[in-house]
């Protein structure tokens, strides 16, 4: 499902850089509490990563259905999966930066959240105008989000991920930056309420998203 044929040559990377690049990210990350706990990243990957990862061969989805709900388009989504990383080095580097025991123990000692038994999940995302997501929250089955950002276009720039308080009203308190190598993480909760606005966007919205994930996943082909 959705996936693309090899393509070659590959780029050369560091084995651990990804890591080293998050590690040193996520110590720095800017803490806020308002509408619930996040941190805004700056350059959690190396550059070229950012570079490799938009660069990958798959094509945006055609005749997507804008509802508000990614899964809605579950058929053209593309993940990080073993196929994928035997395909793309940039998908394996990545998955290993993101499985390396130190960024883990560093992810708990930030937020809190508990990743012990947990999997990873890596989705590669490309929006197209029109897109949206209604104010949501991730399910109990996720214990860590992050998103990155992987376009410099400025017609981009406020394509950023939304962040609400609850209900009833679901106001709108701001947007994390959307820009090359930036990003957002926060733990899945009752209070993380968060979206994608009506604010229409040329080009592509471009981003990774990473979950660890409870061994309840159910789709269990989208893992790493």
């Amino acid at each position: 499902m959705g996936q693309a044929a090899r393509v070659k040559p590959e780029p050369r990377f560091s084995l651990n850089s990804v890591s080293r690049s998050f590690l040193g990210c996520l110590a720095n990350a800017q803490h806020r509490t308002h509408p619930f706990d996040h941190w805004l990243l700056t350059n959690p990957l190396p550059e070229d990563f950012c570079e490799a990862i938009a660069s990958l061969p798959f094509a945006p989805p055609c005749d997507g259905v804008f509802d508000g709900k990614r899964e809605t388009n579950n058929n053209t989504r593309i993940y990080f999966t073993p196929e994928n990383q035997q395909n793309f080095v940039v998908c394996r580097r990545t998955v290993e930066g993101f499985e390396d025991p130190a960024v883990r123990r560093l992810i708990e000692d930030v937020t809190g959240t508990d990743l012990t038994g947990t999997r990873l999940r890596i989705e590669y995302c490309q929006d197209t105008d029109g897109f949206w997501l209604e104010p949501h929250t991730d399910i109990p089955v996720k214990r860590f989000t992050m998103l990155v950002y992987l376009s410099d276009d400025p017609s981009m720039a406020g394509a950023g991920t939304d962040l609400h308080e609850g209900p009833p009203d679901f106001k709108y308190v701001g947007s994390a930056p959307y820009g090359k190598n930036l990003g957002v993480i926060f733990i899945p909760g009752k209070n993380t309420w968060h979206g994608v606005g009506h604010n229409r966007f040329r080009g592509i919205r471009k981003s990774i998203i990473i979950n660890y994930v409870t061994p309840d996943w159910r789709d269990t082909w989208e893992l790493a």
